[in-house]
């Protein structure tokens, strides 16, 4: 019997399919203890999700049903894990499957079946602003590459002691490991205030069409010029095989730290920094956490600032317009320090800093961003 070109991109698909945990290929960096995308249960029950056979034999009559143009969309998304540019999938949004006693629509089961077993409901996500269904409600056909969509965070409540930045570990202004003073980035001069953070203060000078500049750091030292943004949305990444934006492996660096050169290969797509109408959101490409600090993303009453950490295929708002419009801390020194023209996130790749950590600033992460936000 001749094997149809249908037939084998489905089989290929299967295969790629996302592992479900206990297989002993899960995803290494989805799940794990504490953070703010573990808010839900992360095993699945072949009880509630049905047997392997019958997800088997669901998926590829769904799948032979897809036109082979659309069946090499899906496996391209699905065998670069999102690091290659795929168009969208338009298909039916209200088709259903049934998995074992539970019904899916088609796009939530081609979600659960290639990236995220455990999910339960639409509203967990969140469509990437690449997408042509972004911002589109209720559409006769919706985009089902699950490599345009993430996975949203939910915030601990309370948080883990681990992520709390007290007060008492504050630097004195007068300390050291402040950053470098100054920087000039062909025209545009940045100084870096005093106090714990290497924030870089955007100065007034001159017209400034971008939105936000991105630092990106290895331990204390600066590496490479500020990356200053103008497009809505930016990949931030070390190694990505259609990459097109912030190549951090670009840079030069003179770091020999075998755990700076460790995290940095880890880095891999990175992230992606997208502007939209609520907020600035990220959205981690990578296969390992990052760790997110932002004073719009804590307790305005809080006295310090926690440390998010963000899994793999996970999206947070990193940045609130609106809470950074009105958000006043007057007891907390480090936002105290904050430039007046801006607001600074800051991003560690893989490894994370806290009171439970050995690393209680991020200027001891191996590879980390400061994001400045131009809220003018």
């Amino acid at each position: 019997m001749f094997r149809t070109k249908r037939s084998g991109l489905v089989r290929r698909l299967w295969r790629s399919r996302a592992p479900v945990e206990g297989d002993g290929e899960a995803d290494r960096g989805t799940h794990g203890s504490g953070g703010c995308c573990m808010g839900k249960a992360t095993k699945v029950a072949k009880s509630n999700a049905g047997s392997e056979a019958e997800l088997k034999a669901l998926t590829h009559s769904i799948l032979k049903k897809i036109k082979e143009k659309q069946l090499e969309v899906l496996l391209q998304a699905v065998e670069s894990k999102g690091g290659a540019r795929s168009p969208c999938l338009l298909l039916p949004s209200k088709v259903d499957a049934k998995v074992g006693q539970l019904s899916y629509s088609l796009p939530m089961l081609l979600y659960k079946v290639f990236r995220w077993p455990d999910l339960r409901h639409s509203s967990e996500l969140k469509r990437l602003s690449c997408c042509e269904s972004y911002g589109k409600i209720n559409p006769e056909l919706v985009c089902c590459n699950p490599h345009h969509m993430s996975r949203l965070c939910e915030l601990e409540s309370p948080p883990p002691p681990y992520s709390r930045y007290p007060m008492d570990y504050l630097k004195p202004p007068d300390s050291p490991d402040s950053g470098p003073s100054s920087s000039d980035t062909g025209g545009t001069t940045y100084s870096a205030p005093v106090g714990l953070s290497d924030s870089l203060a955007l100065q007034e000078s001159g017209e400034r069409a971008h939105w936000c500049v991105v630092a990106y750091w290895e331990e204390k030292t600066r590496v490479g010029r500020l990356y200053s943004v103008q497009e809505p949305s930016l990949d931030i990444f070390y190694d990505l095989p259609q990459g097109n934006g912030f190549c951090l492996g670009q840079l030069c660096s003179d770091n020999k730290s075998q755990l700076v050169q460790m995290v940095r290969a880890k880095i891999g797509y990175g992230i992606q920094l997208t502007r939209e109408p609520d907020g600035v959101w990220v959205y981690n490409r990578s296969c390992y956490p990052i760790f997110i600090k932002s004073a719009t993303l804590d307790n305005p009453d809080s006295r310090t600032l926690l440390v998010h950490k963000v899994f793999p295929g996970f999206s947070i708002k990193a940045f609130d317009y609106d809470k950074a419009r009105s958000l006043q801390r007057p007891n907390d020194h480090e936002f105290t320090q904050q430039p007046r023209t801006g607001f600074t996130v800051q991003i560690s790749f893989v490894k994370g800093w806290g009171q439970c950590y050995t690393r209680q600033f991020i200027s001891s992460c191996p590879c980390w961003l400061e994001v400045i936000f131009n809220t003018r």
